[in-house]
């Protein structure tokens, strides 16, 4: 069965749910892509609109295959199979598990706006999302219900792999699939299958709540106007992404991570989110596939991670309404050198540059042709790293600048330093996010 997009899956969905719903029923969608199926399904039982708002746990090197879920009131659930097989230590537990408690608070925030949840307590709570792959977040879907007392908890989906089925079974009162999914990925079974930005999950719950909403606050728009996973086709692979973009953002920063990082480096995050309550766009970003992760000649591939930030940053210019912002990169450690050689490049034109803890010598051929404003951050007790960003330095003829944080060591992982890491990135970001007027002689090839 195939499904033209999320609101045809929606109301072939709804149609099988009426069959079966009781009168007392609430409509919980999952942001954001189960929440348009989910308004079609509240549509056909004439039921409240709500969300449950849980996030995944993604393996740290294979993000996308859930070793748990977290969601609302503290509920998490863990799958120990992949954990096990993953060998998933629990510091990489508690790492992913802090990030996403973040982006479960921030979800929140923006789409509830201070309301309560819609009670559940005794009712029937249908729980919506747009596919089963792994059933990890439906399960912590269904926690959340019992937790909030519900009196009966159905869970449904349009698509549902057999296994994810089977894991949530014992969540839930009743499992409703519409279709099977054969191995492939949820998007295989629609036409459409367009990432949901957190405006459409808004305006969806609005328009089920009756109309405009007089407790907007107009500023909201400026907190994440743009908030998407990103798909960042470069060259023969897809690099997966995390797209967040203020609606006065006046420029995008592209992070490109260190060796044996991702886009779910709290490090990063914590900077990214520093830049986003500045109005200053980001994109997190994978450099290399899952497949690519374990080889370590590719982490220190420097040609081939300039490649791919170069490409992530035609496809940012190419995303509807980015088009005239200016890009920034934030490098770290051996990232630091991708940025930096991508600067380098003319057709980049990049308009600023930070560094932090960066490899500046893996770029050194580069760098006499880098144009770009930029800024070195290095820890005091990081003695090599702070040797080798002053030769940078030395070898840059851009606008430039080397910062030291006292008692800061590689990672910034003492306390307050990385919050020094972050106020000077968006301080140089907020100064020079503009585009130059005049052309520059750099690498062009």
């Amino acid at each position: 069965m195939r499904f033209h997009d999320r609101t045809d899956a929606g109301r072939q969905l709804g149609r099988r749910v009426a069959e079966i719903a009781e009168s007392d029923a609430v409509v919980l969608g999952l942001p954001r892509g189960g929440v348009p199926v989910a308004a079609e399904v509240a549509r056909a039982l004439g039921a409240p609109l709500d969300v449950i708002i849980v996030r995944k746990l993604g393996v740290p090197r294979w993000p996308e295959l859930a070793m748990g879920a977290i969601g609302e009131d503290g509920v998490h659930v863990f799958n120990h199979d992949v954990i096990s097989q993953a060998s998933v230590s629990e510091a990489q537990i508690h790492e992913v598990e802090e990030a996403e408690r973040k982006e479960l608070g921030r979800r929140l925030e923006r789409l509830r706006r201070g309301r309560p949840p819609v009670s559940i307590a005794g009712r029937t709570a249908v729980i919506v999302d747009d596919g089963l792959a792994t059933g990890a977040t439906m399960r912590a879907a269904c926690a959340v219900a019992r937790a909030r007392e519900a009196g009966r908890v159905v869970a449904t989906a349009p698509v549902g792999a057999p296994a994810a089925v089977g894991h949530v079974r014992p969540a839930a009162d009743e499992v409703i699939v519409l279709a099977a999914l054969d191995g492939s990925a949820v998007g295989s079974s629609y036409d459409d299958f367009a990432q949901v930005p957190d405006a459409e999950v808004a305006r969806l719950l609005q328009e089920a709540r009756g109309g405009a909403d007089p407790a907007a606050d107009p500023a909201d728009q400026a907190v994440a106007d743009i908030d998407v996973d990103a798909m960042i086709p470069t060259g023969s692979v897809t690099l997966q992404g995390r797209l967040r973009i203020p609606a006065v953002a006046a420029g995008v920063v592209v992070f490109v991570h260190g060796s044996g990082s991702s886009r779910h480096s709290p490090r990063n995050v914590m900077v990214a989110d520093a830049l986003n309550s500045q109005g200053i766009g980001t994109l997190l970003m994978d450099l290399l596939t899952d497949a690519e992760a374990g080889n370590r000649q590719l982490v220190f591939d420097i040609a081939l991670l300039t490649d791919r930030v170069r490409a992530a940053v035609a496809w940012l210019r190419g995303q509807p309404g980015l088009a005239g912002r200016s890009v920034g990169l934030f490098g770290a450690s051996t990232g630091a050198a991708a940025a930096l050689c991508a600067a380098a490049y003319a057709d980049t034109d990049v308009a600023a540059v930070v560094c932090r803890s960066g490899r500046s010598d893996l770029a050194i051929d580069y760098l006499p042709q880098v144009t770009a404003p930029t800024l070195l951050i290095v820890g005091a007790r990081d003695r090599m790293v702070v040797d080798l960003n002053r030769r940078a330095l030395d070898g840059l003829r851009c606008p430039r600048k080397l910062t030291t944080v006292p008692n800061a060591g590689h990672l910034f992982e003492e306390p307050g330093t990385l919050a020094v890491v972050a106020d000077a990135a968006g301080a140089w970001f907020a100064d020079h996010l503009r585009r130059s007027s005049g052309p520059a002689e750099a690498r062009t090839g």
